[in-house]
């Protein structure tokens, strides 16, 4: 079935440029697919393709490439890759991430090609006063891929949940009517919420309440990443699975053929 899918998805994409070799009016999704398909990509970035939909995915939170975009926590560059080429020459693409380690990957993009990063700016997040910092009110999107999880889990901050700050934070940087777009490592509402502070998983539930609480409202949710044949229960957290394959060789064809992890994605609205 998955195999069968995925010939439909290549055919739907050949009839979109074939369309717009046509003459048709090029579409939001037509400007992602181009993005997707830059050169300047890692190869090992758009091997993961497959797992991370980035065209189904940026469409869904309806990125523009005029837009004012803050990703949150870049690590080390995959979807920066593609946010970079989508905004340049029309909008502004924010890296935010802890001070100043946590922008090093996006600095890197930024030394190899400056000319196609040249709108990438750096930012503070969680933002402390003498940092710099997005500037209120000023972005059209925030993005944040499989975060949200460490906030919850006090990662950077010795266990200490700081999720509700980073939501007021993120909610601070946005335009009235802009979006808050959300992917991140779906753990089932009928398991523990102990298992959030370890796991790498959480519910969608909390995920939800976090936002709704700092003044999001809620969208829509896709099931563009979702995979069933994640159960959400390793020993070793999300970890075990690809790309990090925490045990290493131990059963690494059977979490290869798992897939990496069964993943929620949110889309919210600042009013």
């Amino acid at each position: 079935m998955r195999q069968t899918l995925t010939v439909l998805g290549l055919l739907t994409t050949a009839i979109a440029v074939a369309s717009v070799a046509a003459g048709e009016p090029r579409t939001q999704r037509h400007t992602i697919q181009d993005a997707v398909a830059a050169t300047g990509r890692t190869p090992t970035n758009v091997a993961r393709d497959k797992y991370r939909h980035p065209v189904e995915t940026l469409s869904f939170f309806g990125v523009e490439p005029g837009d004012t975009v803050v990703e949150i926590w870049p690590g080390g560059g995959w979807y920066t890759e593609i946010l970079g080429p989508l905004t340049a020459g029309k909008g502004t693409l924010y890296a935010a991430a802890p001070w100043p380690g946590g922008v090093k990957g996006a600095q890197t993009l930024q030394a190899k090609d400056a000319a196609a990063y040249s709108h990438l700016k750096f930012a503070a997040f969680p933002w402390a006063e003498g940092q710099p910092k997005v500037p209120d009110g000023s972005a059209d999107v925030v993005l944040t891929f499989r975060n949200v999880h460490n906030w919850r889990m006090g990662y950077q901050r010795e266990g200490q949940d700081y999720s509700a700050e980073a939501f007021a934070q993120m909610y601070a940087m946005l335009k009235p009517g802009g979006v808050l777009g959300i992917e991140d490592h779906r753990l089932p509402e009928s398991a523990s919420d102990e298992r959030e502070k370890s796991s790498g998983y959480i519910k969608v539930s909390t995920v939800r309440r976090l936002a709704e609480q700092a003044g999001f409202k809620f969208v829509a949710a896709s099931e563009v990443n979702a995979n069933p044949r994640d159960t959400a229960d390793w020993k070793d957290g999300v970890w075990t699975l690809p790309p990090s394959y925490r045990l290493k060789d131990l059963d690494r064809a059977k979490y290869e053929a798992i897939g990496e992890s069964d993943r929620m994605t949110l889309k919210f609205r600042k009013p």
